[in-house]
């Protein structure tokens, strides 16, 4: 009965899966450089191997490919040589994967690590259907992605730029106190900073130069991505992205063109794609959770993780959220406003003769919620637990789950 009462019976769904199958008669490794291309392949059939070293011209390697038994599949790793390759052979009509080089298979004892070896072990993994793959975006998505990289290479030069221009200041005992750092004010201050000593003049010059080249560098990608996203493939999601909270023109155009395909994700996989997921290490009767793996796409993580500071307070669409989320056809109104979440009990409270390891562990980690798009908009849910209601309620119970919300 105890038993029962504690878990609760789910049913019981059968999942058929097609395992793999290689149907192609020849498997192709290839291992890409910049300069060469060194190739393998193994006939299904003879048990032959072909070898071979070439430039990285497509034309000769869709050449050589060609002559080998057919049909044919071919496979190399992921790397600084682009997806060019891939859709050049995918044209030729031949099956093209590219491997992620973060899953492949290789033996622990091997020392011995050759660009030949590594060509030969990619077309056995091919034959035996080992390899994960990664998506060829389109060659629209890939520019601009590559408009968007550069534009987050900008900000951080800016960051940069910036930090050595306040840490030549502060080293002279120049700090600014009048409010806020980088804005006009902040920047007319600074133009009346001068120096006695004419190497430190021209030092502080150069620093300032940097950061107004740099600022005006980033304005400028800026304007090119809100035109973009304003006339592109991407802009019907974009405009989806932007009704949630956190997300404006920018953020959203770079998750539409790094993530790309978002069907085929869902919300329990999307997080271990992007490193969201804490990393484990289990053996037996044990079971160790750490810091999340961070894995996957660096650039989009960071993206959703500054989003998510947005949702630490209390939920009042304004006038642009307004705008965004009645712009589209077919959307209704703007969802109601939602209070920030309460703990269960203040951290304070917490007896420490009473806190074991897991109650130390169940504390210290935050509450589950989920961003949803609906029809009227985004929401907020959080689950488990009552349903959100309209601030400015003289509910006292809304009023005690207020007071006991951490300040964040």
């Amino acid at each position: 009965m105890g038993y029962r009462a504690r878990f609760r019976a789910r049913p019981f769904r059968q999942v058929v899966k097609e395992a793999p199958v290689f149907c192609e008669r020849t498997s192709v490794g290839l291992d890409v450089h910049a300069r060469s291309v060194v190739a393998a392949a193994i006939d299904g059939r003879s048990g032959e191997v072909f070898r071979a070293r070439l430039t990285p011209s497509h034309a000769e390697v869709i050449e050589w490919v060609g002559k080998l038994p057919g049909p044919c599949a071919v496979v190399y790793e992921a790397g600084p040589t682009g997806f060019g390759l891939a859709r050049a052979l995918s044209a030729a009509g031949l099956r093209c994967q590219v491997a992620a080089s973060s899953k492949l298979l290789r033996p622990a004892g091997d020392r011995v690590k050759t660009d030949a070896r590594d060509a030969l072990n990619l077309a056995r993994l091919l034959r035996l259907d080992e390899v994960v793959p990664v998506r060829i975006p389109s060659a629209a998505e890939e520019a601009a992605r590559d408009l968007v990289r550069t534009r987050d290479a900008a900000r951080a030069d800016l960051m940069r730029a910036r930090h050595r221009l306040s840490k030549l200041l502060l080293r002279h005992g120049i700090v600014y106190y009048d409010g806020k750092a980088w804005t006009e004010r902040h920047d007319r201050w600074l133009h009346h900073q001068r120096f006695d000593a004419a190497p430190t003049q021209s030092a502080f010059e150069d620093a300032y130069e940097a950061v107004v080249l740099a600022t005006a560098r980033r304005a400028r990608l800026d304007e090119k991505i809100t035109a973009l996203a304003a006339d592109s493939e991407f802009s019907p999601l974009t405009r989806r992205l932007a009704c949630l909270r956190g997300i404006s023109t920018l953020t959203g155009f770079a998750l539409a063109v790094e993530i790309g395909d978002w069907d085929r994700f869902t919300g329990a996989s999307i997080g271990a794609y992007l490193g969201l997921v804490p990393s484990e290490y289990s053996s037996g009767t044990s079971r160790a959770q750490g810091a999340i793996t961070k894995t996957g796409n660096t650039h989009v993580r960071r993206l959703l993780v500054e989003a998510a500071w947005h949702h630490r307070s209390t939920y009042r669409p304004g006038a642009v959220l307004r705008h965004r989320l009645g712009s589209g056809p077919g959307r209704g109104p703007c969802p109601r406003p939602c209070r920030q979440p309460a703990l269960a009990c203040p951290l304070g409270r917490i007896k420490p003769a009473q806190e074991g390891s897991g109650d130390r562990q169940r504390r210290c980690r935050p509450r589950t919620c989920r961003l949803v798009l609906v029809a009227g908009g985004a929401a907020r849910l959080e689950n488990p637990g009552p349903e959100p209601t309209v601030e400015g309620s003289n509910h006292p119970g809304q009023q005690r789950e207020e007071q006991r919300a951490p300040r964040l």
